[in-house]
């Protein structure tokens, strides 16, 4: 009787383990967020939709959580990629600042250096001692290469710090780089800038921040796009040349 009683209980014991692990709760699947990026700054990364501190370029879904129905048109584009802001900038966005050249000559920002033209568009000042130095001579450079392909370009360096880059700072900061005609230093009172940093997406607090990207814009054909002002020469021209042959 008693080994009866042991072989019972042996074959019960595994069968109530069995229902005591089936009762254990499921674990909920992990809920994706979604994470932005900066095209140009992978390092620069949020949970929300805004734009990159740095280059002022709008962050990119790089880790889009699933759509219950995706379609061709929903995959987050390549974090390297360079898309033209044809929707996101026009030039209709481009005050009519009024503004000083390095010979001090007042100027109004988007009827003398914009309208009618194919420009190319930097951010720098005069004291800094990081990205407008090179930013500064590949516009040289890219000036000498764009006049020996004769391609028509206005190229705008302009001055996030209005309160010390005076139009003789300007001038003598032109001159140190050899910088030939149809390219003009813009400076001016600092409300006007300010406001023409902020139509241009590329107002910062601390102009220590300013970006190194250049806008790249045909007015006529109301084409604007934007790279890396530290890219190769070659590349950039290759993109000016692009932006002018739009109709």
């Amino acid at each position: 009787m008693l080994r009866i009683i042991c072989l019972i209980g042996c074959l019960i014991l595994p069968i109530g383990l069995g229902a005591q692990t089936q009762r254990r709760p499921n674990k909920k699947p992990a809920v994706k967020k979604v994470v932005y990026a900066c095209p140009m700054h992978p390092d620069v990364t949020s949970t929300k939709r805004g734009r990159c501190p740095k280059c002022g370029m709008e962050l990119r879904p790089v880790n889009p959580a699933p759509s219950p129905s995706p379609t061709p048109s929903a995959t987050p584009p390549d974090n390297n990629e360079i898309t033209p802001d044809t929707k996101l900038f026009s030039s209709a966005k481009i005050p009519n600042a009024h503004i000083y050249d390095q010979n001090g000559n007042q100027l109004s920002f988007y009827n003398d250096l914009v309208k009618g033209k194919t420009v190319a568009i930097n951010f720098i000042f005069t004291t800094c001692t990081a990205s407008c130095p090179p930013l500064t001579a590949t516009f040289r450079k890219v000036q000498q290469s764009a006049a020996e392909r004769g391609l028509p370009l206005q190229l705008i360096s302009i001055s996030v710090d209005p309160t010390v880059d005076t139009p003789e700072r300007l001038h003598a900061f032109a001159e140190k780089f050899n910088a030939g005609p149809g390219w003009t230093f813009v400076t001016g009172d600092k409300s006007e800038i300010d406001s023409l940093l902020e139509h241009l997406g590329v107002a910062v607090a601390n102009k220590n921040d300013h970006t190194p990207m250049i806008m790249i814009g045909n007015d006529p054909a109301d084409y604007w796009t934007r790279a890396y002002g530290l890219s190769s020469p070659t590349q950039l021209v290759e993109l000016i040349a692009g932006a002018a042959a739009r109709q």
